[in-house]
Formats: structure tokens, sequence, C-alpha cells
């Protein structure tokens, strides 16, 4: 990355994801800044959704998607040279422009859906394709390239998991900034970064280190959730086939 030039990268996830510990790792690099879920209070205010704490989510940030837009483009917090973004792609409602996107870089993390309905289903009841975001994910894929004439990186949580450190160098590469090995762990704990939903969702992550890697366990859907998962299997395979490989 040229001197002087600031980077900012919109990651892309659904929600239980790896988005969190993603998030740890890129703010344990002395060059970057982090924002949580910028479009969170938004999303909440504009559709009505019952969400866990949604009362103090919406008072916690702008409301106006152009305020929220005006702030993730404007000056970098504390002068860093890189500012990652942690975004849920469900939050992108069509209310939400996107004429910003040429303004930052782009990746996307992709996780099984059947894993996400799993883990999303013990946090919150009821949960439909819409709040895991699997066809809006293929959809903004699609408008990043459509914006800006290049196809972003596309990684896998279940690869970063396996390979912590293959995978962050490679998604550094090809987001054109130098791969910190700083990234591959931190300190236990909440921060200040930390969106106030992270009472309700982020217990496990404020107690890792690090990248939780070890053998993958069965999953067992209810049937309603394995429905759910599956009407999200084809937006997740389409970009599946375009990640990074180890």
């Amino acid at each position: 990355m040229p001197a002087g030039m600031t980077r900012r990268i919109a990651m892309w996830s659904g929600p239980r994801n790896i988005s969190t510990a993603m998030m740890r790792a890129f703010e344990n690099r002395a060059d970057c800044a982090v924002s949580d879920e910028p479009f969170y209070a938004h999303y909440l205010a504009a559709t009505g959704i019952e969400h866990p704490m949604k009362e103090a989510v919406i008072a916690s940030q702008p409301g106006d998607w152009r305020d929220v837009v005006a702030e993730i483009t404007g000056p970098t917090p504390g002068g860093a040279t890189v500012w990652y973004q942690k975004h849920m792609t469900h939050h992108m409602i069509p209310a939400v422009g996107r004429d910003w996107f040429s303004r930052v870089d782009h990746a996307f993390l992709i996780r099984d859906p059947r894993a996400m309905a799993a883990s999303y289903g013990a946090k919150r009841e009821g949960a439909t394709a819409a709040d895991l975001g699997a066809e809006l994910q293929a959809e903004l894929y699609d408008a990043v390239v459509a914006c800006t004439g290049r196809e972003p990186p596309v990684i896998d949580a279940a690869d970063v998991l396996a390979d912590p450190a293959g995978m962050l160098s490679l998604l550094c590469q090809a987001l054109g900034i130098a791969f910190d090995p700083a990234m591959l762990s931190w300190p236990a704990g909440r921060r200040d970064s930390d969106g106030v939903w992270g009472q309700h969702w982020y217990a496990s992550v404020w107690a890792s280190t690090g990248f939780r890697t070890g053998p993958t366990r069965e999953i067992a859907l209810m049937p309603e959730l394995e429905a759910v998962a599956g009407s999200c299997m084809p937006f997740y395979e389409r970009l599946h086939a375009k990640r990074l490989r180890p």
C-alpha cells in the first residue's frame, strides 16, 4: 500500500460467522481501526424487526443510513492507515444507497448456511433465510463487481479456521496490505469498539484469544432451520466457488 494511503475495507458477512473474530484480528494490527456493524441501528429502525437489545442498538448509532455512509467514508479514526468495517449483508435493505461502494475496498466472508443456522437459532428464535443474508450477500457481490469492475476477495470461515495464517495472508495480499502476524491472536475480553449488542452475541469472542480451530462438529437442525439453510445454499455455493484457496 502506498505511503499515506488509507485502505477502507468493507467486509460483508452474514450473522453467526467468524465476523467478530475477523474484526479482532484486524483490530490487533497497529495500523488498523475497526467499525462494528455501523448500519445496524438504521436496519432495526427502518424495518421494525425485533432483535435482542433493539432499543439500545438504535440509541447507540446514527439512525439515517446517509449519516452512516458519511462517517465510514470520512476521516479515518485515529489516523489509521487501514480501516476495517464489519458489515452484515442483511442490514443493506433496499432503502440504503450503494453509490459509496466505489470509495471502499470490499471483501466477502462466507460460511456454510447449516452452521450459520445452527448458531443463529441458539441465540434468536424464528430464523429466516433473510436473517442469514446469503441471497443478499450474493447480490451485493454482483453490485460490487458492477460498481468497481473487479471481483472482490471471498474467504470461507472453514478455510480460515483450518489455516488462519495462510488465509489471512491471502486476504491481505488480495486487499493490497501487508499481512501482520499480530492478526493471529488477541487479548481476551470486550473492546470499546464492540457494538452494545456484544453482551448478547459476543460471549465466545470475549472469551477467545485467537481463531478456534479443531474438528468439525456434527450439525443437527430442526426441520424449519434445515429448510432455511437449504434455501441459502445455492447462494453460498456460488460464492464458495470464488473463494480464495488455501
